[in-house]
């Protein structure tokens, strides 16, 4: 028999403050975390993980959780994997999904300061999003979750969401924005907080200032670069906007070219 599993996951784009909300969410006294917080879980990602099976994972990761509380794991990279989806949904089809998004061209760059910061990336940002395609064909198994040049495919989020409302009734999935996780943490958390079915706290917030700040976020951008990003994202995230319904505000640019 199949022990304790998790009520939730949260998963989402890479800086886009996963990590911050997995703390925010820990100080909830009815909220318990899968721990240790690194390494992820990432059981529904990783073949040799997921073939240890169910029961490893309930042991591995939910075997302390206390009595009254909703337990969940956060494993960023869940988004990207339609595998994840259909592995998830074969185990947990009550999860309640957490989807944090932010800006894509903002995510772009905080992941481009990110890979420059941690040794993996060397060209200027422009050839960086131009080499993209071809680096990512070519990754490094050791960094296949990693993936420290994906720049501009991590922000397609309409794609990468439509296999998880395929498989889950969308009032399980909340989609939040980083943009209002960082301006407005309380009233965000509380919001996640009732999704789960937990006493809202926005008391428990706190300080989301420093969400995902690299030294060095504000990379310039030349003009012509920035158009294309515009150009792409813009139809991106009105599907994003179509997928998500009225609730969500999503991003758009002055004007595109």
């Amino acid at each position: 028999m199949t022990g304790r599993l998790p009520d939730f996951v949260i998963a989402g784009a890479p800086r886009s403050g996963t990590t911050w909300l997995r703390s925010a969410l820990e100080r909830h006294p009815r909220i318990w975390m899968a721990k240790p917080v690194v390494p992820e879980p990432k059981f529904f990602l990783v073949d040799d993980l997921y073939t240890q099976g169910i029961e490893e994972y309930s042991r591995r990761w939910f075997s302390d959780v206390p009595a009254g509380c909703a337990a969940g794991e956060k494993s960023t990279n869940y988004l990207e994997s339609a595998q994840a989806a259909e592995r998830m949904a074969a185990h947990l089809p009550d999860v309640r999904l957490i989807f944090v998004l932010r800006e894509p061209i903002a995510r772009a760059i905080s992941n481009y300061r990110w890979s420059v910061m941690n040794g993996m990336e060397t060209e200027d940002f422009a050839t960086a999003i131009a080499l993209e395609e071809e680096r990512e064909a070519n990754v490094d198994p050791r960094l296949r979750f990693a993936r420290p040049h994906a720049y501009v495919s991590r922000g397609r989020y309409a794609r990468l969401l439509q296999p998880w409302f395929k498989l889950f009734d969308r009032d399980q999935i909340l989609v939040v924005r980083f943009e209002d996780l960082a301006a407005s943490p309380g009233d965000t958390l509380a919001k996640i907080h009732a999704h789960l079915g937990v006493d809202p706290r926005p008391d428990l917030g706190g300080d989301a200032s420093a969400l995902n700040r690299s030294v060095g976020d504000q990379v310039a951008i030349d003009p012509k670069t920035r158009a294309r990003l515009e150009a792409e994202f813009a139809p991106l995230n009105r599907e994003l906007g179509d997928l998500l319904g009225p609730d969500f505000t999503p991003w758009t640019y002055k004007e595109v070219t």
